[in-house]
Protein backbone atom coordinates (compact mmCIF):
# COMPACT_ATOMS: atom_id res chain seq x y z
CA UNK A 1 0.00 0.00 0.00
CA UNK A 2 1.39 3.39 -1.02
CA UNK A 3 1.57 6.65 0.86
CA UNK A 4 -1.34 8.00 -1.19
CA UNK A 5 -3.53 5.09 -0.10
CA UNK A 6 -2.64 5.74 3.52
CA UNK A 7 -3.50 9.44 3.10
CA UNK A 8 -6.90 8.50 1.63
CA UNK A 9 -7.62 6.19 4.55
CA UNK A 10 -6.43 8.77 7.08
CA UNK A 11 -8.69 11.40 5.51
CA UNK A 12 -11.65 9.06 5.84
CA UNK A 13 -10.98 8.36 9.52
CA UNK A 14 -10.56 12.09 10.15
CA UNK A 15 -14.01 12.81 8.68
CA UNK A 16 -15.57 10.06 10.80
CA UNK A 17 -14.05 11.40 14.01
CA UNK A 18 -15.10 14.94 13.08
CA UNK A 19 -18.72 13.79 12.72
CA UNK A 20 -18.54 12.19 16.16
CA UNK A 21 -17.10 15.38 17.64
CA UNK A 22 -19.85 17.48 16.01
CA UNK A 23 -22.66 15.43 17.53
CA UNK A 24 -21.01 15.35 20.97
CA UNK A 25 -22.41 18.81 21.68
CA UNK A 26 -25.95 17.59 20.93
CA UNK A 27 -25.99 14.85 23.58
CA UNK A 28 -27.99 16.42 26.42
CA UNK A 29 -29.44 13.25 27.95
CA UNK A 30 -29.95 9.51 27.44
CA UNK A 31 -32.81 10.07 24.96
CA UNK A 32 -30.48 12.04 22.68
CA UNK A 33 -27.66 9.54 23.11
CA UNK A 34 -29.69 6.38 22.44
CA UNK A 35 -32.71 7.57 20.38
CA UNK A 36 -31.56 10.81 18.77
CA UNK A 37 -34.49 12.68 20.29
CA UNK A 38 -36.79 10.90 17.79
CA UNK A 39 -35.78 13.46 15.17
CA UNK A 40 -33.85 11.67 12.44
CA UNK A 41 -35.05 11.66 8.77
CA UNK A 42 -36.41 8.31 7.56
CA UNK A 43 -34.07 8.09 4.57
CA UNK A 44 -30.89 8.35 6.65
CA UNK A 45 -32.29 5.75 9.06
CA UNK A 46 -32.97 3.51 6.05
CA UNK A 47 -29.35 3.79 4.93
CA UNK A 48 -28.17 3.15 8.48
CA UNK A 49 -30.27 -0.02 8.73
CA UNK A 50 -28.75 -1.43 5.55
CA UNK A 51 -25.21 -0.46 6.58
CA UNK A 52 -25.72 -1.96 10.04
CA UNK A 53 -27.16 -5.31 9.03
CA UNK A 54 -24.77 -6.01 6.16
CA UNK A 55 -21.50 -4.68 7.59
CA UNK A 56 -18.04 -5.85 6.57
CA UNK A 57 -19.40 -9.36 6.15
CA UNK A 58 -21.10 -8.24 2.93
CA UNK A 59 -18.04 -6.47 1.57
CA UNK A 60 -15.57 -9.18 2.55
CA UNK A 61 -17.49 -12.43 2.44
CA UNK A 62 -20.26 -12.07 -0.16
CA UNK A 63 -17.81 -11.57 -3.07
CA UNK A 64 -16.25 -14.88 -2.03
CA UNK A 65 -19.68 -16.53 -2.12
CA UNK A 66 -20.25 -15.12 -5.62
CA UNK A 67 -16.76 -16.07 -6.84
CA UNK A 68 -17.05 -19.71 -5.77
CA UNK A 69 -20.78 -20.16 -6.29
CA UNK A 70 -23.63 -18.38 -8.06
CA UNK A 71 -26.30 -15.79 -7.24
CA UNK A 72 -28.67 -18.08 -5.29
CA UNK A 73 -27.80 -16.18 -2.10
CA UNK A 74 -30.23 -13.52 -3.42
CA UNK A 75 -33.15 -15.79 -2.49
CA UNK A 76 -32.41 -14.90 1.13
CA UNK A 77 -32.80 -11.07 0.80
CA UNK A 78 -36.02 -11.66 -1.17
CA UNK A 79 -37.29 -13.17 2.07
CA UNK A 80 -35.82 -10.22 3.99
CA UNK A 81 -38.20 -7.87 2.19
CA UNK A 82 -41.23 -10.03 3.01
CA UNK A 83 -40.25 -10.18 6.67
CA UNK A 84 -39.83 -6.41 6.85
CA UNK A 85 -43.28 -5.83 5.41
CA UNK A 86 -44.71 -8.08 8.11
CA UNK A 87 -42.88 -6.16 10.84
CA UNK A 88 -44.04 -2.82 9.42
CA UNK A 89 -47.67 -3.97 9.49
CA UNK A 90 -47.89 -5.91 12.76
CA UNK A 91 -45.00 -5.06 15.10
CA UNK A 92 -44.01 -1.45 14.48
CA UNK A 93 -47.28 0.15 15.68
CA UNK A 94 -46.73 -1.32 19.15
CA UNK A 95 -43.31 0.31 19.43
CA UNK A 96 -44.79 3.76 18.89
CA UNK A 97 -47.32 3.49 21.72
CA UNK A 98 -45.84 5.37 24.66
CA UNK A 99 -42.16 5.79 25.46
CA UNK A 100 -40.14 2.64 24.83
CA UNK A 101 -36.37 2.88 25.19
CA UNK A 102 -35.62 -0.67 23.97
CA UNK A 103 -37.31 -3.41 21.95
CA UNK A 104 -37.83 -5.44 25.11
CA UNK A 105 -39.83 -2.79 26.95
CA UNK A 106 -42.76 -4.04 24.87
CA UNK A 107 -42.40 -7.51 26.36
CA UNK A 108 -42.53 -5.97 29.83
CA UNK A 109 -45.92 -4.43 29.01
CA UNK A 110 -47.29 -7.78 27.81
CA UNK A 111 -45.63 -10.24 30.20
CA UNK A 112 -43.67 -8.47 32.95
CA UNK A 113 -40.25 -7.20 34.01
CA UNK A 114 -38.57 -10.61 34.21
CA UNK A 115 -39.45 -11.35 30.58
CA UNK A 116 -37.96 -8.05 29.47
CA UNK A 117 -34.72 -8.76 31.32
CA UNK A 118 -34.50 -12.33 30.02
CA UNK A 119 -34.97 -11.23 26.40
CA UNK A 120 -32.55 -8.34 26.79
CA UNK A 121 -29.89 -10.55 28.40
CA UNK A 122 -30.14 -13.08 25.58
CA UNK A 123 -29.91 -10.27 23.02
CA UNK A 124 -26.76 -8.86 24.63
CA UNK A 125 -24.98 -12.22 24.88
CA UNK A 126 -25.60 -13.36 21.30
CA UNK A 127 -25.20 -9.87 19.81
CA UNK A 128 -21.78 -9.58 21.45
CA UNK A 129 -20.78 -13.01 20.15
CA UNK A 130 -22.04 -12.38 16.61
CA UNK A 131 -20.45 -8.95 16.37
CA UNK A 132 -17.16 -10.30 17.65
CA UNK A 133 -17.12 -12.30 14.40
CA UNK A 134 -17.67 -9.06 12.49
CA UNK A 135 -14.75 -7.35 14.23
CA UNK A 136 -12.59 -10.37 13.42
CA UNK A 137 -13.71 -10.24 9.78
CA UNK A 138 -12.61 -6.63 9.50
CA UNK A 139 -9.15 -7.51 10.75
CA UNK A 140 -8.64 -9.78 7.72
CA UNK A 141 -8.18 -7.05 5.05
CA UNK A 142 -6.28 -4.81 7.47
CA UNK A 143 -3.92 -7.72 8.19
CA UNK A 144 -3.43 -8.34 4.45
CA UNK A 145 -2.75 -4.67 3.74
CA UNK A 146 -0.49 -3.80 6.67
CA UNK A 147 0.96 -7.20 7.72
CA UNK A 148 0.15 -6.23 11.30
CA UNK A 149 -0.93 -9.03 13.61
CA UNK A 150 -4.64 -9.81 14.02
CA UNK A 151 -4.41 -8.46 17.59
CA UNK A 152 -3.38 -4.99 16.46
CA UNK A 153 -5.81 -5.00 13.54
CA UNK A 154 -8.74 -5.79 15.85
CA UNK A 155 -7.61 -3.11 18.30
CA UNK A 156 -7.31 -0.41 15.61
CA UNK A 157 -10.82 -1.05 14.29
CA UNK A 158 -12.35 -1.15 17.77
CA UNK A 159 -10.66 2.02 19.04
CA UNK A 160 -11.52 4.03 15.91
CA UNK A 161 -15.16 2.95 16.11
CA UNK A 162 -15.41 3.53 19.85
CA UNK A 163 -14.16 7.10 19.49
CA UNK A 164 -17.10 8.49 17.51
CA UNK A 165 -19.69 6.16 19.04
CA UNK A 166 -18.79 7.11 22.61
CA UNK A 167 -18.82 10.81 21.80
CA UNK A 168 -21.68 11.31 19.37
CA UNK A 169 -24.24 8.66 20.33
CA UNK A 170 -26.85 7.28 17.95
CA UNK A 171 -26.95 10.44 15.79
CA UNK A 172 -23.26 10.12 14.98
CA UNK A 173 -23.67 6.39 14.41
CA UNK A 174 -26.56 6.78 11.96
CA UNK A 175 -25.12 9.67 9.95
CA UNK A 176 -21.72 7.96 9.71
CA UNK A 177 -23.52 4.76 8.68
CA UNK A 178 -25.12 6.59 5.75
CA UNK A 179 -21.75 7.94 4.63
CA UNK A 180 -20.11 4.56 5.08
CA UNK A 181 -22.70 2.76 3.00
CA UNK A 182 -22.19 5.16 0.11
CA UNK A 183 -18.43 4.62 0.37
CA UNK A 184 -18.43 0.82 0.29
CA UNK A 185 -21.01 0.66 -2.53
CA UNK A 186 -18.70 2.90 -4.57
CA UNK A 187 -15.89 0.50 -3.65
CA UNK A 188 -17.95 -2.39 -5.03
CA UNK A 189 -18.59 -0.66 -8.35
CA UNK A 190 -14.90 0.26 -8.62
CA UNK A 191 -13.90 -3.38 -8.17
CA UNK A 192 -16.40 -4.47 -10.86
CA UNK A 193 -14.99 -1.96 -13.36
CA UNK A 194 -11.37 -2.99 -12.79
CA UNK A 195 -12.20 -6.72 -12.81
CA UNK A 196 -14.26 -6.34 -16.00
CA UNK A 197 -11.29 -4.74 -17.73
CA UNK A 198 -9.01 -7.60 -16.65
CA UNK A 199 -11.58 -10.19 -17.76
CA UNK A 200 -11.98 -8.72 -21.27
CA UNK A 201 -15.06 -6.56 -20.81
CA UNK A 202 -18.61 -6.82 -19.52
CA UNK A 203 -19.90 -8.81 -22.48
CA UNK A 204 -17.20 -11.45 -22.18
CA UNK A 205 -17.66 -11.69 -18.42
CA UNK A 206 -21.42 -12.15 -18.53
CA UNK A 207 -21.21 -14.67 -21.39
CA UNK A 208 -18.65 -16.74 -19.51
CA UNK A 209 -20.59 -16.49 -16.24
CA UNK A 210 -23.82 -17.55 -17.93
CA UNK A 211 -22.14 -20.49 -19.63
CA UNK A 212 -20.74 -21.70 -16.29
CA UNK A 213 -23.98 -21.31 -14.35
CA UNK A 214 -22.65 -18.39 -12.26
CA UNK A 215 -25.75 -16.22 -12.87
CA UNK A 216 -28.34 -18.65 -11.49
CA UNK A 217 -30.60 -16.93 -8.93
CA UNK A 218 -33.39 -19.43 -8.15
CA UNK A 219 -32.88 -22.99 -6.90
CA UNK A 220 -36.32 -24.66 -6.89
CA UNK A 221 -35.33 -27.87 -5.10
CA UNK A 222 -36.76 -28.40 -1.61
CA UNK A 223 -34.00 -29.29 0.83
CA UNK A 224 -33.24 -28.85 4.51
CA UNK A 225 -29.51 -29.32 3.93
CA UNK A 226 -28.91 -27.19 0.82
CA UNK A 227 -28.03 -23.70 2.04
CA UNK A 228 -29.66 -21.51 -0.62
CA UNK A 229 -32.94 -22.77 -2.05
CA UNK A 230 -36.10 -20.84 -2.89
CA UNK A 231 -38.29 -22.17 -0.08
CA UNK A 232 -35.52 -22.19 2.52
CA UNK A 233 -34.17 -18.81 1.45
CA UNK A 234 -37.50 -16.99 1.27
CA UNK A 235 -39.02 -18.57 4.39
CA UNK A 236 -35.80 -18.47 6.39
CA UNK A 237 -34.96 -14.98 5.15
CA UNK A 238 -38.45 -13.67 5.97
CA UNK A 239 -38.38 -15.02 9.52
CA UNK A 240 -34.76 -13.98 10.06
CA UNK A 241 -35.64 -10.45 8.95
CA UNK A 242 -38.83 -10.41 11.05
CA UNK A 243 -36.78 -11.40 14.10
CA UNK A 244 -33.81 -9.10 13.46
CA UNK A 245 -35.88 -6.08 12.46
CA UNK A 246 -38.81 -6.65 14.77
CA UNK A 247 -37.26 -7.98 17.99
CA UNK A 248 -33.52 -7.21 17.88
CA UNK A 249 -32.77 -3.91 19.61
CA UNK A 250 -29.89 -3.26 17.20
CA UNK A 251 -32.43 -2.46 14.46
CA UNK A 252 -35.49 -1.50 16.54
CA UNK A 253 -33.42 1.25 18.16
CA UNK A 254 -32.91 2.83 14.74
CA UNK A 255 -36.59 2.63 13.91
CA UNK A 256 -37.40 4.43 17.16
CA UNK A 257 -35.19 7.38 16.19
CA UNK A 258 -37.61 8.44 13.43
CA UNK A 259 -40.27 11.09 13.99
CA UNK A 260 -43.40 9.03 13.25
CA UNK A 261 -44.66 5.49 12.65
CA UNK A 262 -45.04 6.34 8.95
CA UNK A 263 -41.39 7.40 8.71
CA UNK A 264 -40.32 4.24 10.51
CA UNK A 265 -42.25 2.08 8.06
CA UNK A 266 -40.71 3.85 5.06
CA UNK A 267 -37.23 3.36 6.48
CA UNK A 268 -37.86 -0.34 7.18
CA UNK A 269 -39.47 -1.38 3.89
CA UNK A 270 -37.11 0.84 1.88
CA UNK A 271 -34.14 -0.89 3.51
CA UNK A 272 -35.54 -4.24 2.34
CA UNK A 273 -35.47 -3.10 -1.28
CA UNK A 274 -32.06 -1.51 -0.91
CA UNK A 275 -30.48 -4.56 0.72
CA UNK A 276 -31.44 -6.75 -2.27
CA UNK A 277 -29.64 -4.30 -4.56
CA UNK A 278 -26.62 -4.21 -2.29
CA UNK A 279 -26.27 -8.00 -2.07
CA UNK A 280 -26.62 -8.21 -5.85
CA UNK A 281 -23.76 -5.72 -6.29
CA UNK A 282 -21.33 -7.63 -4.08
CA UNK A 283 -22.31 -11.03 -5.48
CA UNK A 284 -21.53 -9.62 -8.92
CA UNK A 285 -18.22 -8.35 -7.57
CA UNK A 286 -17.45 -12.00 -6.85
CA UNK A 287 -18.59 -13.06 -10.31
CA UNK A 288 -16.31 -10.51 -11.95
CA UNK A 289 -13.39 -11.48 -9.69
CA UNK A 290 -13.90 -15.10 -10.79
CA UNK A 291 -13.88 -14.02 -14.44
CA UNK A 292 -10.71 -12.00 -13.90
CA UNK A 293 -8.94 -15.02 -12.36
CA UNK A 294 -8.56 -13.32 -8.96
CA UNK A 295 -9.36 -16.58 -7.12
CA UNK A 296 -6.37 -18.90 -7.43
CA UNK A 297 -7.91 -21.45 -5.07
CA UNK A 298 -5.16 -21.14 -2.49
CA UNK A 299 -6.83 -18.56 -0.24
CA UNK A 300 -9.94 -18.53 1.92
CA UNK A 301 -13.07 -17.22 0.20
CA UNK A 302 -13.16 -14.28 2.59
CA UNK A 303 -9.71 -13.15 1.40
CA UNK A 304 -10.44 -13.02 -2.35
CA UNK A 305 -11.81 -9.47 -2.50
CA UNK A 306 -9.25 -7.97 -0.11
CA UNK A 307 -6.37 -9.58 -2.02
CA UNK A 308 -7.74 -8.26 -5.33
CA UNK A 309 -7.95 -4.74 -3.89
CA UNK A 310 -4.34 -4.82 -2.73
CA UNK A 311 -2.90 -6.40 -5.89
CA UNK A 312 -4.94 -4.96 -8.76
CA UNK A 313 -6.52 -1.61 -7.91
CA UNK A 314 -4.64 1.59 -8.81
CA UNK A 315 -2.98 3.82 -6.24
CA UNK A 316 -5.48 5.87 -4.26
CA UNK A 317 -8.45 3.75 -5.31
CA UNK A 318 -7.18 0.77 -3.31
CA UNK A 319 -6.97 3.03 -0.25
CA UNK A 320 -10.54 4.17 -0.87
CA UNK A 321 -11.79 0.59 -1.18
CA UNK A 322 -10.01 -0.55 1.98
CA UNK A 323 -11.53 2.47 3.72
CA UNK A 324 -14.88 1.25 2.38
CA UNK A 325 -14.32 -2.15 3.96
CA UNK A 326 -13.49 -0.48 7.26
CA UNK A 327 -16.57 1.69 6.82
CA UNK A 328 -18.77 -1.37 6.51
CA UNK A 329 -17.29 -2.91 9.62
CA UNK A 330 -17.41 0.24 11.69
CA UNK A 331 -21.08 0.80 10.79
CA UNK A 332 -22.11 -2.47 12.42
CA UNK A 333 -19.69 -2.32 15.34
CA UNK A 334 -20.75 1.23 16.23
CA UNK A 335 -24.40 0.25 16.01
CA UNK A 336 -23.78 -2.78 18.18
CA UNK A 337 -21.93 -0.78 20.82
CA UNK A 338 -24.72 1.79 21.08
CA UNK A 339 -27.55 -0.77 21.17
CA UNK A 340 -25.76 -2.99 23.70
CA UNK A 341 -25.12 0.03 25.91
CA UNK A 342 -28.76 1.08 25.54
CA UNK A 343 -30.06 -2.35 26.59
CA UNK A 344 -27.66 -2.55 29.53
CA UNK A 345 -28.57 0.95 30.70
CA UNK A 346 -32.36 0.87 30.29
CA UNK A 347 -33.16 -2.82 30.79
CA UNK A 348 -30.82 -3.48 33.72
CA UNK A 349 -29.07 -0.48 35.28
CA UNK A 350 -32.06 1.86 35.52
CA UNK A 351 -34.48 -0.71 37.04
CA UNK A 352 -31.88 -2.09 39.46
CA UNK A 353 -30.52 1.28 40.61
CA UNK A 354 -33.80 3.17 40.54
CA UNK A 355 -31.99 6.04 38.80
CA UNK A 356 -34.12 7.47 35.98
CA UNK A 357 -32.44 10.85 35.59
CA UNK A 358 -31.75 11.22 31.86
CA UNK A 359 -28.43 13.04 32.27
CA UNK A 360 -27.16 10.44 34.73
CA UNK A 361 -28.17 7.65 32.33
CA UNK A 362 -26.23 9.45 29.58
CA UNK A 363 -23.04 9.10 31.64
CA UNK A 364 -23.81 5.48 32.45
CA UNK A 365 -24.51 4.78 28.78
CA UNK A 366 -21.13 6.10 27.71
CA UNK A 367 -19.30 3.92 30.24
CA UNK A 368 -21.39 0.95 29.10
CA UNK A 369 -20.31 1.68 25.52
CA UNK A 370 -16.67 1.47 26.59
CA UNK A 371 -17.29 -1.77 28.48
CA UNK A 372 -18.94 -3.45 25.51
CA UNK A 373 -16.05 -2.36 23.25
CA UNK A 374 -13.66 -4.27 25.50
CA UNK A 375 -15.92 -7.34 25.34
CA UNK A 376 -16.14 -7.26 21.53
CA UNK A 377 -12.36 -7.00 21.21
CA UNK A 378 -11.92 -9.99 23.53
CA UNK A 379 -14.49 -11.98 21.56
CA UNK A 380 -12.89 -11.12 18.21
CA UNK A 381 -9.46 -12.23 19.40
CA UNK A 382 -10.89 -15.61 20.43
CA UNK A 383 -11.81 -16.54 16.84
CA UNK A 384 -9.58 -18.43 14.49
CA UNK A 385 -10.02 -18.42 10.73
CA UNK A 386 -13.34 -20.25 10.18
CA UNK A 387 -13.86 -22.87 7.48
CA UNK A 388 -17.21 -21.40 6.41
CA UNK A 389 -17.61 -17.81 5.12
CA UNK A 390 -17.78 -15.37 8.05
CA UNK A 391 -21.10 -14.03 6.81
CA UNK A 392 -22.64 -17.48 7.32
CA UNK A 393 -20.92 -17.92 10.69
CA UNK A 394 -22.24 -14.59 12.01
CA UNK A 395 -25.78 -15.21 10.73
CA UNK A 396 -25.74 -18.71 12.23
CA UNK A 397 -24.78 -17.34 15.64
CA UNK A 398 -27.42 -14.60 15.67
CA UNK A 399 -30.03 -17.09 14.45
CA UNK A 400 -29.64 -19.02 17.71
CA UNK A 401 -31.76 -16.52 19.61
CA UNK A 402 -33.78 -14.90 16.84
CA UNK A 403 -36.25 -17.79 16.76
CA UNK A 404 -36.84 -17.57 20.51
CA UNK A 405 -37.23 -13.80 20.47
CA UNK A 406 -39.61 -13.84 17.50
CA UNK A 407 -41.50 -16.75 19.01
CA UNK A 408 -42.19 -14.98 22.31
CA UNK A 409 -43.45 -11.88 20.46
CA UNK A 410 -45.77 -14.09 18.39
CA UNK A 411 -46.87 -15.98 21.50
CA UNK A 412 -47.88 -12.75 23.21
CA UNK A 413 -49.96 -11.72 20.23
CA UNK A 414 -51.85 -14.94 19.48
CA UNK A 415 -52.25 -16.61 22.88
CA UNK A 416 -54.00 -14.44 25.45
CA UNK A 417 -53.63 -17.14 28.13
CA UNK A 418 -49.83 -16.95 27.97
CA UNK A 419 -48.23 -15.28 30.99
CA UNK A 420 -44.71 -14.43 32.12
CA UNK A 421 -43.70 -17.99 33.17
CA UNK A 422 -44.79 -19.27 29.76
CA UNK A 423 -42.85 -16.55 27.94
CA UNK A 424 -39.63 -17.12 29.90
CA UNK A 425 -39.90 -20.89 29.47
CA UNK A 426 -40.51 -20.58 25.72
CA UNK A 427 -37.55 -18.32 25.03
CA UNK A 428 -35.28 -20.39 27.30
CA UNK A 429 -36.21 -23.74 25.74
CA UNK A 430 -35.89 -22.32 22.22
CA UNK A 431 -32.47 -20.76 22.89
CA UNK A 432 -31.03 -23.85 24.59
CA UNK A 433 -32.42 -26.09 21.85
CA UNK A 434 -30.88 -23.94 19.11
CA UNK A 435 -27.52 -23.81 20.89
CA UNK A 436 -27.48 -27.61 20.83
CA UNK A 437 -28.68 -27.81 17.21
CA UNK A 438 -26.23 -25.19 15.89
CA UNK A 439 -23.10 -26.29 17.72
CA UNK A 440 -23.62 -30.00 18.51
CA UNK A 441 -25.64 -30.79 15.33
CA UNK A 442 -27.29 -33.91 16.76
CA UNK A 443 -28.86 -36.68 14.63
CA UNK A 444 -31.47 -35.32 12.19
CA UNK A 445 -30.08 -31.78 12.51
CA UNK A 446 -26.53 -32.66 11.49
CA UNK A 447 -26.92 -31.20 8.00
CA UNK A 448 -29.60 -28.59 8.64
CA UNK A 449 -28.84 -25.47 6.58
CA UNK A 450 -28.60 -22.28 8.64
CA UNK A 451 -31.54 -20.43 6.92
CA UNK A 452 -33.82 -22.96 8.68
CA UNK A 453 -32.54 -22.04 12.17
CA UNK A 454 -34.94 -19.15 12.79
CA UNK A 455 -38.09 -20.97 11.57
CA UNK A 456 -37.17 -23.95 13.77
CA UNK A 457 -36.40 -21.79 16.82
CA UNK A 458 -39.64 -19.87 16.36
CA UNK A 459 -41.67 -23.08 16.17
CA UNK A 460 -40.01 -24.41 19.33
CA UNK A 461 -40.69 -21.16 21.22
CA UNK A 462 -44.34 -20.86 20.16
CA UNK A 463 -45.00 -24.56 20.75
CA UNK A 464 -43.39 -24.49 24.18
CA UNK A 465 -45.35 -21.39 25.17
CA UNK A 466 -48.66 -22.89 24.04
CA UNK A 467 -48.06 -26.15 25.93
CA UNK A 468 -46.97 -24.31 29.06
CA UNK A 469 -49.93 -21.94 28.98
CA UNK A 470 -52.38 -24.82 28.40
CA UNK A 471 -50.97 -26.93 31.24
CA UNK A 472 -50.85 -24.00 33.64
CA UNK A 473 -54.44 -23.00 32.79
CA UNK A 474 -55.56 -26.58 33.32
CA UNK A 475 -53.89 -26.71 36.72
CA UNK A 476 -55.51 -23.42 37.70
CA UNK A 477 -59.00 -24.72 36.79
CA UNK A 478 -58.55 -27.97 38.69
Amino acid sequence: MTGIDIVVMAAYFTVVLAIGAYFTRQQKDASDYFLGGHSLPWWVVMLSIVATETSALTVISIPGVGARGDLTFLQLPLGYLIGRIGVAVWLLPGYFRGEQETAYARLEVRFGTATRKAASAIFMCIRALGDSVRVFATAIPLHIVTNLSIFWCVLIVAVATLAYTWAGGIKAVIWVDAMQMALYVVAGFAAILIAADLAGGFGTTFASALENGKLRIIDWQFSFSQTYTFVGGVLGGAMLSAASHGTDHLIVQRLLTTKTLSDSRKALVGSGILVIVQFAIFLLVGTFLWAAGADDGSMAGDEIFASFVVNHLPVGLSGLVIAGIFAAAMSTVSSSLNSLASAATHDFYAPLSGRRDAQHLLRVGRWATLGWAVILVGGALSFGSPDQPVVELALSITSITYGGLLGVFILGGINQRARQPDAILSITVATVSMLIIVFAKPGPFANLAWPWYVPLGTAIAVGTGFISATLRSGEAKS
